[in-house]
């Protein structure tokens, strides 16, 4: 069956945006001193990506603006929005955890919860992420968009990987069963 990951980055104090929704924080302690390249490892195990409306947004209007960044991956955008659909990316209305219901019972690889946070903490309520893989960015906002909010019950969590490189920290947990 496939699994449901969350792969993204955090602040030290556990925003995944500023208050305005920016993520140019997100990078080492120094510009010249090289990054590990997790994504690349990590997207070989994916084939679906889920997003919000507003993840939607930044990526083609900021991010990437000329060219859909997960075009080898079937995308979709959970959003209230009358758009239509591609080959590859599905605006749908659909509830994240039907989503990854139904997701989860299909053929294939991975499924990587992109973002946003009212769509990561829906999933998180009803204990859907399978794996927390979490970068935690040397950088300290004070305010912004939280990774984590108030939940009627804990989730127990294992620790399986760590590894520090340019003042990043990744922090990768599998959900306890």
């Amino acid at each position: 069956m496939k699994e449901v990951i969350l792969f993204i980055g955090m602040s030290l104090d556990g925003y995944i945006a500023d208050c305005n929704g920016n993520v140019d924080w997100m990078n080492g302690q120094c510009e010249n001193e090289d990054n590990m390249d997790t994504y690349s490892d990590f997207i070989k195990g994916i084939d679906t990506v889920i997003m919000g409306w507003n993840t939607y947004h930044q990526v083609v209007t900021e991010l990437s603006p000329t060219e859909w960044i997960y075009s080898d991956l079937t995308s979709y955008v959970i959003t209230h929005r009358e758009i239509p659909s591609t080959d590859n990316i599905i605006f749908t209305h659909e509830h994240p955890c039907d989503l990854v219901k139904k997701l989860k019972q299909e053929q294939g690889k991975n499924i990587w919860i992109c973002g946003g946070s009212h769509i990561i903490q829906q999933l998180m309520k009803e204990d859907f992420i399978d794996t927390y893989y979490i970068s935690i960015i040397p950088t300290i906002l004070g305010n912004g968009i939280p990774l984590f909010k108030t939940m009627k019950k804990e989730l127990k969590l294992q620790l399986i990987k760590t590894q520090t490189y340019n003042g990043i920290t990744d922090l990768i947990y599998k959900r306890n069963r």
